[in-house]
């Protein structure tokens, strides 16, 4: 289980990242913050290969997820480069292809995942379309937070990155929710097992893990999404900057306690 959720986990946060750097563009921005974020992305990426080779996931079928993210942290790397090089049009392809590969990675890996509850041969697809969503969300928040800081390298940056990059923020937000939603709607009508006996398993029998998961995952994120967004408009990037530090760690424990009930339950939510 372990190895399984550092692999998703990880992953997901620099694919996400490398996914989320596609809002945004070095041409008014500057290129130290596209080095900066690349070179992390790379960093997690590489970490999640390493902690694979070392503890191999016993829930995957294949391989291939393995090898599509060494791809892409391949791709992160030679993308760092050519950003550092000034190399925008070629550094945007590489960007590009760098996140194709590690959503395939990401696509790939929740595909190949045995470890699910059968419904209806929905299983795997709900995983995959909940693991794409927490790429995005991860991705944007950890970079949105990350690019709050570059307003203390060039006190002068226009706030409209900022402010994109919130609203992808909260687009991500909305989006994990509904695959949440579609998840529990799949269960209750394909029916697998009663809904009121895997209600009362999430409630009450995992509810140490359940609840966490909705008021990290889903209440705080959307409290702290508008407080946000208030402080980016009228222009208070450090107060911004400080609810961004806690939508991080907010979202990182709700994803966590998703992927432990991903293995206790067999449930993607």
């Amino acid at each position: 289980m372990i190895s399984s959720t550092f692999f998703f986990l990880f992953s997901q946060l620099g694919v996400g990242m490398m996914l989320t750097l596609l809002f945004i563009s070095p041409r008014s921005i500057g290129n130290s913050f596209f080095k900066f974020a690349s070179l992390t992305a790379a960093i997690l990426l590489g970490v999640t290969l390493g902690f694979n080779f070392l503890f191999p996931s016993p829930v995957r079928q294949s391989q291939l997820p393995v090898a599509f993210l060494l791809v892409s942290a391949g791709l992160t790397l030679i993308y760092n480069r050519a950003v550092d090089l000034d190399k925008f049009a070629g550094a945007f392809v590489l960007l590009t292809g760098a996140t194709a590969a590690g959503l395939v990675a990401i696509a790939t890996d929740s595909l190949a995942f045995n470890h699910l509850l059968p419904l209806g041969g929905w299983e795997n697809w709900m995983l995959l379309i909940n693991h794409l969503a927490a790429t995005a969300l991860l991705g944007s928040v950890m970079l949105t937070m990350v690019f709050g800081h570059w307003y203390l390298v060039i006190p002068r940056l226009s706030i409209d990155p900022l402010k994109r990059l919130t609203k992808v923020l909260i687009a991500a937000i909305t989006i994990r929710i509904v695959t949440m939603a579609a998840s529990f709607a799949v269960l209750h009508f394909k029916q697998a097992v009663p809904f009121s006996a895997v209600l009362r398993e999430l409630l009450i029998q995992q509810g140490i893990f359940f609840w966490p998961r909705v008021i990290f995952g889903v209440l705080a994120p959307i409290v702290l999404a508008g407080m946000i967004w208030n402080t980016v408009k009228i222009h208070h990037t450090q107060a911004a900057t400080g609810l961004l530090y806690l939508a991080v760690v907010a979202l990182l424990f709700g994803e966590f306690f998703s992927k432990f009930l991903l293995f206790a339950v067999r449930i993607p939510i």
